[in-house]
């Protein structure tokens, strides 16, 4: 998995072959920055570290702090989850890495219009979080490409299947798509983020996977 998750362009010829997964927050120095080492870990962990290779996992923020380092509490919860905080740093949400996502998952439900609102056809491949972990619940394993095709044929699969899906599984309350903001909040909000942000991102990754978590 390329460590600073740039890479292929969606038109590049490799491109068929790799499929790359963009978190999306406010900052970009704690909620996606977790989501996103999380992603990466949980990967390497179902996969392997040579498997993961076309899978390519980044983040980026509406309000990015371009080039900041990653919040030392967020840091932290990463720590607690054995994930790799090392090397980061914070961008600015750009047209070109929505161009080139295959999978957007943003933090809120502003975050996901937002990023809706830039264009590049990225309705159906833009969810937030724990939208997609609730569309991704119902989809029936069986129905998506065995991982010998490729993982990125079976998570190109994946999200199509949760993209028909999007208007028969409604949200079962306004906040249930939601995760806050722990920008300046103690280290106990944090984790209390992270454990939400994890929990969401493990039926995701076994989805795309077909691998249960390690236990």
């Amino acid at each position: 998995m390329s460590p600073e998750g740039r890479g292929i362009a969606r038109d590049h010829p490799l491109a068929g072959h790799t499929f790359r997964i963009l978190h999306v927050s406010t900052g970009n120095v704690c909620r996606s920055p977790i989501t996103e080492r999380l992603t990466r870990h949980a990967l390497t962990h179902r996969l392997g570290g040579s498997a993961t290779t076309d899978l390519i996992v980044e983040s980026a923020g509406t309000w990015g702090h371009e080039g900041a380092p990653m919040e030392a509490n967020a840091a932290a919860v990463l720590a607690d989850f054995g994930a790799d905080a090392s090397g980061f740093t914070g961008r600015e949400l750009l047209d070109e890495h929505v161009i080139r996502a295959d999978l957007v998952l943003t933090a809120t439900r502003d975050h996901r219009a937002q990023v809706i609102s830039m264009g590049h056809s990225a309705g159906l491949r833009t969810f937030t979080l724990k939208e997609f972990t609730r569309l991704v619940r119902a989809i029936d394993p069986a129905t998506l490409p065995p991982l010998d095709d490729g993982v990125a044929a079976r998570a190109r699969a994946l999200v199509r299947a949760a993209a028909a899906l999007r208007g028969w599984l409604l949200a079962p309350s306004a906040d249930a798509d939601e995760v806050y903001d722990p920008y300046g909040a103690p280290i106990t909000f944090f984790r209390s983020i992270g454990d939400e942000i994890h929990q969401a991102l493990d039926p995701v990754v076994t989805a795309l996977t077909g691998v249960t978590t390690p236990r």
